[in-house]
Order: structure tokens, then C-alpha cells, then sequence
């Protein structure tokens, strides 16, 4: 893997004992609270591998709850967040998996409310790095670098429409790539870029015709 700068070797600032263990799991916990787009009601949190065997002793489990409820890395309210989460009315189950993940630090989040769900896979690489490689079993790559994600039906043109909204506001283009099921179906953008995504551009590609959402992912 290829690091970006020193603090993605020694890590970010962070409460917690373990860069990969809390860091990286209050991260992924905060990414799955950005594509829910709101405070859930309920979050099914399977841990698999080394996250499964040691989440209590490493403050996975208090990170991972802290990102959800959308507290940063360094957050001192981190150690209080299942009390917290208890309070705003989210309910937290944790299930420990016996199934051998690709990646040792690996979760699964289900969120949901009356009135919708989402699923994601994540994983902690280190150093507080961590990657997104399911949305509701789409396959795909997002590190958590400024993004935005683009869910569309599978249509001719549509990925020209979008790169070229993006070249017109000088956005300059650094990893992207398109998952889907089947053809023609629904399918997911996934665009990291080198600066943020001011709303003027949100709601233009909001607006391009087969979109269905966008969901600016912001640090």
C-alpha cells in the first residue's frame, strides 16, 4: 500500500490505545453514518478476525459506536459513546463472527430506521487507514479521502455526464470506480477527489438525468 503522508504510518490523533483497533473503527463507524445521511435507530455491528477476538480490551467496540454517532477520532466523549448511544435512542447490538475475513480487522455495520437500511463492509488497514469495500454487496474501494458517491442506474453516457460536471468546477479526479450487479440495473460511482465538493456541484449532479443520490463523503 502506498502512504500518502508520515500520519498515515503513525496514525491520527485519536483517544484510544490502538491506531487500527479504535482510530480506524471509529473512522469506518463515521463513513457508514455519512451514507446512512442521518442518526439510526438500530446498529448490527459484526466483527470478524482480530476486530471479533479483542474489540473489548482495544475500545473497538466504543469507536465504532462513537463514529456513528458521528464523533471524530479524537473526541473525548469516545470512552462514554454506548451510554451516549443509549441516550439519543440508538440501539447497538454486537455479534462476534467465527467466519475468516480477507482483511484481520474487518466489520460489518447493518443501520436502519423506519424507513430505510444500508449495509456496509469495512476495514482497518492501520494507522488509522482504513477502507469501505461493500455498500449493500456492491464491491468496491473507498478510503475515506474527500469523495462522493453517486448511485445511478447503469445507463449509457452517465459516467461522461458526471466527469464532465466535474471538470467544468476544475475538480481534479484522484481514484474512481463503477460497481454493479447486473446491467442496466442500479450501479454506484465511487469518485475521490483532490478538494472539497461545494454544494453548487452536489446539486448539479443531482440534477443529470439517471442519478438517484449523491453523498459527499467529508473528513
Amino acid at each position: 500500500m502506498k502512504y500518502r503522508s508520515a500520519f498515515d504510518i503513525i496514525g491520527p490523533v485519536m483517544i484510544g490505545p490502538s491506531s487500527s483497533h479504535t482510530a480506524g473503527a471509529a473512522r469506518i463507524g463515521r463513513i457508514a453514518r455519512t451514507l446512512f445521511e442521518k442518526q439510526p435507530n438500530k446498529a448490527v455491528i459484526s466483527l470478524y478476525g482480530s476486530f471479533a477476538k479483542t474489540y473489548k480490551g482495544h475500545g473497538t467496540d466504543l469507536a465504532l459506536v462513537a463514529g456513528l454517532l458521528d464523533f471524530d477520532t479524537f473526541d473525548e466523549r469516545i470512552p462514554n459513546s454506548l451510554e451516549i448511544a443509549e441516550m439519543v435512542g440508538m440501539e447497538v447490538v454486537f455479534r462476534e463472527e467465527k467466519a475468516v475475513p480477507e482483511h484481520p480487522n474487518t466489520v460489518k455495520i447493518n443501520l436502519s430506521d423506519d424507513d430505510s437500511e444500508i449495509e456496509i463492509i469495512g476495514i482497518s488497514i492501520g494507522g488509522g487507514t482504513i477502507e469501505i469495500t461493500e455498500i449493500n454487496s456492491f464491491k468496491l474501494k473507498l478510503s475515506g479521502d474527500p469523495a462522493i458517491l453517486v448511485i445511478h442506474r447503469d445507463r449509457y453516457g452517465i459516467v461522461s455526464s458526471v466527469t464532465t460536471v466535474l471538470s467544468q468546477y476544475k475538480i481534479n479526479i484522484g481514484h474512481m470506480e463503477v460497481s454493479r450487479k447486473e446491467k442496466g440495473e442500479m450501479a454506484i460511482m465511487v469518485i475521490e477527489v483532490d478538494q472539497k465538493i461545494e454544494d453548487d456541484v452536489m446539486n448539479e449532479l443531482k440534477m443529470l438525468e439517471d442519478v438517484k443520490r449523491v453523498i459527499r463523503m467529508v473528513e
